[in-house]
C-alpha cells in the first residue's frame, strides 16, 4: 500500500515537471515570437534564415530561463531534497534499530525459557518419580505462582472511621486562640 502512493505522487511529480517544460517552452517561444515580431531580431526575406533565426531566439530565451532557474532555485531544491533523503534514512536507521531490538529481545526470552525448561528437566532426572513441587502446589491448591488478593476476614465488628466520625464526643474541642494558635488545656 504503501509503495503504491509512493509510486503515485512521484508519477504525479513526473508529471508536474512535465507540464513545467511544457510551460517554459510555451513562454519561450512566445518571447521569440515577441521579439522576431518586433524586429529586434534580425528579420530577414528568406524563411529559412527566419526560421533558423526564430530557433535561435527561442534557444536563447530558453538558456537564459535556464541559467535563471539554477541560479535561484535549484540550490533551495537540492537542499530540501538532502534533508528529505537524511530524513529518510534516519528512519530507515530507527525501523531497523527498532527490528534488531525486537528480534534480540525474542532471542533472550527464548533463551530464558530454554534454561528453565532444562533447570526443569534436570530437577525431573535427579527425582524420577516425584511430583515437581511447581505441579504438586497447583494440584493441591498451595498456590498459583501468584499474590493472594483475597482479604482475610476482620474479627472486629468495629465500623470503619473514615475520617468523620457522627457520634459526640466526650472530650471538648480544642480551641483557638484569637491568635490562631491551640489554647492549651487547663488541668
Amino acid at each position: 500500500m504503501q509503495s503504491n502512493l509512493e509510486q503515485n505522487r512521484e508519477h504525479d511529480k513526473a508529471e508536474i515537471r512535465l507540464m513545467g517544460l511544457i510551460l517554459t517552452q510555451a513562454v519561450s517561444i512566445g518571447i521569440a515570437v515577441g521579439i522576431f515580431d518586433a524586429g529586434l531580431w534580425l528579420k530577414l526575406e528568406d524563411p529559412t534564415l527566419n526560421g533558423v533565426t526564430y530557433a535561435m531566439a527561442a534557444f536563447a530565451v530558453q538558456g537564459l530561463a535556464y541559467y535563471l532557474f539554477k541560479m535561484f532555485f535549484q540550490q533551495g531544491m537540492d537542499e530540501r531534497a538532502r534533508m528529505a533523503l537524511q530524513e529518510r534514512d534516519r528512519r530507515n536507521r530507527y525501523r531497523s534499530m527498532e527490528f534488531t531490538f525486537e528480534r534480540r529481545r525474542q532471542d533472550m526470552e527464548l533463551r530464558l525459557q530454554e534454561r528453565q525448561l532444562e533447570a526443569e528437566l534436570d530437577w525431573m532426572e535427579k527425582n524420577p518419580g516425584k511430583t515437581p513441587p511447581w505441579i504438586e502446589s497447583r494440584m493441591y491448591g498451595g498456590s498459583t505462582g501468584t499474590v493472594n488478593f483475597i482479604p482475610e476476614e476482620t474479627k472486629s465488628a468495629a465500623p470503619l472511621s473514615l475520617g468523620l466520625d457522627f457520634k459526640e464526643e466526650d472530650e471538648p474541642k480544642r480551641v483557638r486562640g484569637p491568635d490562631g494558635k491551640f489554647v492549651k488545656k487547663e488541668e
